[in-house]
């Protein structure tokens, strides 16, 4: 008996050290964000071609001269100088931009491996002579590396570790001033870091790295090969390090993230709420850390009241009087489903739970949701936390499409924060919000808060329901105030299809009526977030008229609820078009689109690479079975 007890005891030893030496949720968070943090890659947001070593924080600079003697040291995607962007592996591996400025015409591409790193810059066809090249080895972010120059070599050595890295620069070296190698673009330049090649063999290998990128990708996504190059090209470029948080993250932008830097030195970054959660989206559909990392971040934002913010920066800048639309539990959820790791439900279910909670608590006006923003103490006293704030404008911004004409002269009560507007596309999307909470709390056996979740989510269904016109077929937006409902629309009143609440004949009339009305949302592109019958169409200024990719996507999401396969097929078909016409021509990936043209560029508020422009590919990628085929 005694025997039979210790052979128990040693068969159970394993099991109880396995339980007790099990990683939290935030040390697993914590080893994702350190393997990311490694390697060559263009993380210094100001600039796409710094080339930067983390974790060391060594970079090589490249800077250009035009033949008078003018100099361009920052590179960024949509701004001066003219980039096309093509290829970016997420890890760095390969990369290639082209660039012209005063006549130059260059290529830069860039193939690493471990500590090696090879960059290639190339003239191309009509380059002007005389144009300079400035290669300037330094470190970032106050962190501390031993750099060496003598003519076209250096070192670098990362101070504290047992690592020293040759570079040695192949072309027509023209001389070195201090602490900047001058090199001649007439000719390839390559830079050959922990490898000594020659121009040649630089031009080889960096072609066999592109190849084996692009072919594996055009393997694995066929048909859908440019859609996906294009979703994460953008992604892949807008990948940075910010060393104020020290963490990986993607912003929308890199030109956004330099106008909210409080820190010149470490550069800035803005993450935006419902931004980041979709490209957490896309990231996952073949990086689960990155798509991780974003998600987190932006969920870990979360404010002292209890809600997402609109935006999240520096020095604990964020929005601390509105959210946005809350489709974080959709993103987390998709995620898991996919990759299956239950402890990222974990790290996140509490406080998406806690900004489930908030909306229903403060946007509530008769059994409805409304969008507001709360007044609040000041935290930072930044130039940004004043200005709109417990006023529609600021409202406005909390349902993330700013300036909408849906949002035109509608009562905002200052003592309850909020529009008195019961908002349809809000109402719906945290109905959605409880159903995915409520099959998150079911997974992590939390089976009170999932009968709670399930509960608010049929009352609010409810209630939502008598937000439907029978005589005009869709569900309107509702004044609190007057009862009447509001006869302006967007694609957010298709957004009942994600909450599930219409019947099929309902939702039927939905989309014969309105959506596929070519007075109103179809035709060539689609889908406008302003009716073509509205007269605020014809401003083509941000939500006044233009297509956004954030709501192609949730109304296609929500056609995946009912039987709309030809229409479904149809949206997927026509946002991939949108999509390919600016990408296959220059490489851009827009934040916004003209819903008559199908350009992106016709209008200054409108980023020239902004991720989010890209989920016009991932319906599409959706569509085919690549994400969310379960």
């Amino acid at each position: 008996m005694k025997l039979k007890r210790i052979l128990l005891i040693l068969i159970f030893i394993p099991v109880y050290m396995n339980i007790y030496a099990r990683a939290t949720p935030e040390e697993e968070y914590k080893k994702i964000q350190k393997q990311l943090a490694s390697g060559w890659n263009t993380w210094d947001t100001r600039s796409v071609l710094t080339h930067v070593l983390l974790p060391y924080g060594a970079a090589i600079d490249l800077n250009l001269t035009d033949n008078d003697g003018k100099r361009i040291n920052t590179f960024r995607i949509g701004g001066n100088p003219l980039m096309h962007p093509r290829h970016h592996a997420y890890d760095g591996s390969y990369t290639d931009v082209s660039l012209e400025w005063n006549g130059h015409r260059l290529r830069v591409q860039s193939a690493s491996d471990g500590l090696n790193n090879i960059i290639l810059i190339s003239p191309l066809e009509g380059n002007r002579k005389n144009g300079q090249l400035i290669v300037i080895p330094k470190s970032l972010w106050q962190r501390a590396n031993k750099i060496t120059i003598q003519g076209n070599r250096f070192s670098i050595a990362p101070y504290g570790f047992d690592i020293n890295i040759p570079v040695i620069i192949q072309g027509t070296y023209i001389r070195t001033d201090e602490k900047e190698i001058k090199m001649s673009v007439d000719e390839p330049v390559a830079i050959c870091c922990g490898q000594d090649m020659t121009v040649g063999e630089a031009q080889k290998y960096i072609e066999q790295r592109a190849n084996m990128f692009v072919e594996k990708n055009k393997e694995r996504y066929k048909d859908k090969y440019e859609s996906y190059n294009a979703m994460q090209s953008v992604l892949a470029w807008d990948n940075i390090y910010d060393p104020s948080i020290k963490k990986v993250i993607t912003p929308v932008s890199r030109n956004w993230n330099v106008n909210w830097s409080h820190h010149p030195e470490f550069g800035g970054f803005v993450l935006f709420c419902w931004d980041t959660y979709f490209a957490g989206m896309m990231l996952a559909l073949d990086n689960k850390d990155l798509a991780y990392a974003n998600v987190a971040e932006i969920t870990n934002s979360i404010t002292e009241a209890g809600f997402v913010p609109n935006f999240y920066t520096g020095n604990d800048l964020k929005s601390r009087d509105r959210s946005q639309p809350p489709v974080g539990s959709l993103a987390v959820w998709s995620i898991y489903k996919k990759y299956k790791e239950k402890w990222f439900l974990e790290l996140l279910y509490d406080k998406l739970l806690t900004w489930n909670r908030w909306w229903d608590k403060n946007r509530n006006i008769n059994g409805l949701l409304c969008w507001g923003s709360n007044p609040y103490e000041k935290v930072t006293y930044h130039a940004r936390e004043s200005g709109g704030i417990n006023e529609l404008y600021c409202a406005g911004l909390e349902s993330g499409l700013d300036n909408s004409p849906m949002y035109d002269n509608i009562k905002y009560d200052k003592a309850r924060h909020m529009m008195l507007l019961n908002d349809v596309g809000l109402s719906s999307l945290y109905i959605m919000d409880c159903d995915y909470l409520a099959n998150i709390a079911e997974e992590l056996n939390r089976s009170e808060d999932a009968k709670g979740l399930r509960a608010k989510g049929k009352s609010y269904r409810k209630m939502l329901q008598s937000l439907w016109d029978n005589e005009n077929g869709l569900y309107y937006n509702k004044h609190t105030d007057t009862g009447l409902l509001n006869g302006r629309i967007s694609p957010t009143n298709f957004y009942p299809l994600l909450a599930s609440v219409p019947d099929q004949k309902q939702a039927e009339r939905m989309i014969n009526e309105h959506l596929l009305n070519p007075d109103e949302f179809w035709g060539e592109y689609v889908i406008p977030a302003t009716p073509k019958n509205d007269p605020a169409f014809k401003d083509n200024i941000y939500w006044r008229g233009r297509i956004w990719a954030p709501l192609n996507f949730l109304v296609y999401l929500g056609l995946r609820n009912y039987d709309f396969v030809d229409v479904r097929k149809s949206l997927a078909e026509k946002s991939e078009k949108l999509l390919m016409k600016s990408w296959i021509s220059n490489g851009y990936v827009f934040e916004n689109y003209n819903a008559t043209t199908g350009q992106g560029d016709d209008t200054q508020r409108s980023d020239k690479f902004y991720h989010w422009g890209a989920l016009l590919g991932f319906i599409g990628l959706i569509e085919d079975g690549y994400f969310m085929n379960e």
